[in-house]
């Protein structure tokens, strides 16, 4: 399984930005995906996540109202829209997935797959 992200990129505080991923490799019948973040210095950080059957969603504090998730089944996409971006929500952002029907939880063991990451960078 593999999970290919795309987007990301550097903008000022305030701007938008949207990342997304795919999940290929075997054909999934019910999978959870979502986002997790590492800033430097930091440990990785649960962002966002979606059940892409169930369509129950789960947002970190600091993310809640400014993120929002789309997703898509059959194609077994996810899109993170971040809006109103802060210099905080720099880092690395993964994706992540995991073949269950519900989100288990925020831990990063709650995710079997995990993409390479990629790079947001959001300046004052």
């Amino acid at each position: 399984v593999q999970l290919i992200e795309s987007g990301g990129g550097v903008v000022q505080a305030g701007d938008s930005l949207t990342l997304s991923c795919v999940a290929s490799g075997r054909t999934f019948n019910r999978i959870v995906m979502g986002w997790f973040r590492q800033g430097s210095g930091r440990e990785r950080e649960f962002v966002a996540a979606v059940s892409l059957i169930g369509g129950n969603e789960d947002f970190a504090d600091d993310v809640k109202g400014r993120f929002t998730l789309a997703s898509d089944n059959a194609k077994s996409t996810v899109t993170l829209h971040m809006n109103s971006l802060k210099p905080e929500d720099t880092g690395i952002y993964y994706c992540v997935g995991n073949p269950t029907t519900y989100i288990r939880g925020r831990s990063w063991t709650d995710y079997a797959y995990w993409g390479q990451g990629t790079l947001v960078s959001v300046s004052s």
